[in-house]
């Protein structure tokens, strides 16, 4: 199945740029571009699309609001929205993902990670840039320390392992360098620490192993 893919930033390079990787892809495809936030909504109720990738800052409506639009808690057929901005502010974060966001990727994550953010958003996943993990839990941190929380299932040795290590921010293909196995098995394991912890995503392993300890 080819996934169908909405762009809404205010910069054309941009656009271009997200195009190119994306339509490289052999089963994506770019349906769409909207150059303001109003744009966006209008062009994603017409086309559809699996994906809207939306900046932050753009003329008419910001993506923050086109998140709420077409994805927020009251929306009855929601589209999977990706943020994709140069502006990493927490609050930025925790605003796109309460309106229902699957993913929050900086624009500097580079091709790789734009890609699996789309593929995660397909999966129901939701994938956020793992320099924001960090930034997230030091407000947890300077917030309260949470509670620790034992999972139902015990995680394995090499599970705990890898939760420390997006907890330290790496990426897929860091954690794989790091412990000699492929990106892919790291996204795998990392899957099976997400269910057997019940986190949305990499913010509440991260939260778990900061809570329990497990990194100092």
């Amino acid at each position: 199945m080819t996934i169908r893919i909405l762009l809404a930033d205010d910069q054309e390079s941009v656009r271009i740029g997200f195009r190119l990787i994306l339509d490289s892809q052999p089963d994506m495809e770019v349906v769409g571009e909207a150059s303001d936030g109003l744009q966006a909504v209008e062009l994603a109720r017409a086309l559809k699309p699996d994906v809207l990738l939306a900046d932050i800052r753009m003329p008419r409506l910001d993506g923050l609001e086109v998140t709420r639009r077409l994805a927020g808690p009251e929306v009855g057929d929601p589209v999977r929205v990706v943020v994709v901005t140069t502006f990493g502010l927490d609050e930025y974060v925790q605003t796109a993902l309460h309106h229902g966001a699957c993913g929050f990727l900086l624009k500097r994550s580079g091709p790789t990670l734009l890609v699996e953010a789309v593929r995660a958003a397909m999966a129901g996943d939701t994938l956020i840039s793992p320099s924001l993990t960090v930034s997230l839990l030091r407000h947890t941190r300077a917030a309260a320390r949470p509670r620790p929380i034992q999972p139902a299932e015990a995680l394995t040795e090499r599970e705990t392992e890898i939760a420390r290590l997006v907890a330290k921010g790496l990426t897929n293909a860091e954690i794989g360098t790091e412990l000699f196995i492929s990106a892919g098995t790291a996204k795998t394991h990392i899957a099976n620490v997400q269910r057997k912890l019940d986190a949305r995503n990499r913010v509440g392993i991260a939260a778990w192993v900061w809570s329990n300890g497990l990194l100092e």
